[in-house]
């Protein structure tokens, strides 16, 4: 949980390697963004909470490739950070099963960039 001095942050990690319309790319992000916070409110309801009420604070990143997504998910659940990993449904532009985007937090922005600083915003 979040100390009340930390300002939380919610990372929305997409792959530069995918070709997706803006459209999908944003949908994507939102199916993230909605599971990221359902989650919240099962494990972390207060952290949510102040999230919401201080602006829930969102960016949008881009991982080079799958593996980074991967190895991103796997360190943000070693380090008990909310997170989520979106596989498309297959109905519109890519095959069913594609990890499209990975969302962490809401959580401590520090803990969260830590593992995502490196990534450059998506333009």
């Amino acid at each position: 949980m979040a100390r009340k001095d930390e300002s939380l942050t919610m990372v929305l990690v997409t792959r530069k390697d995918l070709t997706l319309s803006r459209g999908k790319l944003a949908a994507q992000c939102g199916h993230a963004a909605v599971e990221c916070a359902l989650k919240a409110s099962r494990e972390c309801p207060k952290q949510l909470e102040s999230w919401r009420e201080n602006g829930a604070r969102k960016i949008v990143v881009e991982a080079p490739n799958l593996d980074a997504l991967k190895r991103l998910f796997g360190a943000a659940q070693a380090d008990d950070i909310v997170c989520y990993m979106v596989r498309d449904a297959g109905h519109t532009e890519i095959p069913s099963g594609t990890v499209t985007v990975v969302g962490l937090g809401p959580g401590p922005r520090d803990s969260i960039d830590s593992l995502t600083g490196s990534f450059g915003l998506v333009k």
